[in-house]
């Protein structure tokens, strides 16, 4: 969230907030038993794009699976972010969803580490 305006992160924590309750509501069987958990949200300086960066745990897909499964689900999300945030903002923002990938290179290093 580095290099953004204060009104672009009140907007993040706002759209982070209520997406990662949306997943929560969601629930482990509309994505193959995954835990899916939002880690940042950047949104670009109109606020009109917000790029959501979320972590996938405890699955029997991969992590790519998972993300396709939540891409397909991309509308629906944005009509209920939308009901949730309507008083908040002007436009509802464009969303894509992309994988983080913070804590795989972090598992990687550790790993390099012990060895």
């Amino acid at each position: 969230m580095e290099g953004q305006s204060v009104r672009q992160n009140k907007i993040s924590k706002l759209i982070l907030t209520n997406l990662a309750e949306l997943f929560q509501l969601k629930g482990f069987s509309s994505f193959g038993g995954a835990m899916i958990t939002v880690t940042e949200v950047r949104i670009s300086p109109d606020l009109s794009y917000a790029k959501v960066f979320l972590s996938v745990f405890a699955t029997s897909k991969s992590k790519n699976e998972v993300l396709e499964l939540v891409k397909k689900e991309t509308s629906t999300f944005r009509y209920d972010l939308g009901k949730r945030i309507k008083n908040s903002v002007r436009i509802i923002p464009e969303i894509t969803f992309l994988l983080d990938e913070t804590i795989d290179q972090l598992e990687k290093i550790d790993d390099l580490l012990k060895n």
